[in-house]
């Protein structure tokens, strides 16, 4: 290498071994850097598999809720159709309820200026 005036050479420590050269058998050394790499690689496929288990639950669960939430809106449309209806019932029953009193009673004229049924105009209120 480089000479410092003694007239010796000093030699190179290899910092990792050669792919060509052969280390005894059975060396401690070798077996325990081969272990850590066969760890390593455990590791690295353990992780793998759970990384590809957490996206297909995350897909199944990802397609459950969207099949829940247009069931939701499903529900939620369905609720106001019979929300309507059931506006529209409680008008006719109270128009009727009007007429029954006015032809059979002589009464009511003055409950046509009335809102319709208060449970209506309550449930329109809370909207």
């Amino acid at each position: 290498m480089a000479n410092r005036g003694s007239g010796e050479t000093e030699s190179a420590v290899p910092f990792a071994p050669k792919l060509n050269v052969r280390s005894e058998a059975g060396d401690p050394l070798d077996k325990a850097g081969q272990t850590i790499l066969d760890w390593l690689q455990q590791a690295a496929d353990t992780a793998e598999a759970n990384k590809q288990q957490a996206l297909e639950v995350a897909h199944k669960l990802s397609a459950q809720l969207r099949a829940a939430e247009d069931r939701i809106r499903e529900l939620e449309a369905s609720v106001s159709r019979h929300q309507d209806r059931a506006d529209r019932a409680e008008r006719w029953l109270y128009q009727i309820s009007v007429e029954i009193e006015q032809r059979f009673f002589g009464r009511g004229e003055d409950r046509r200026s009335q809102p319709p049924f208060p449970q209506a105009a309550l449930r329109n209120q809370k909207q």
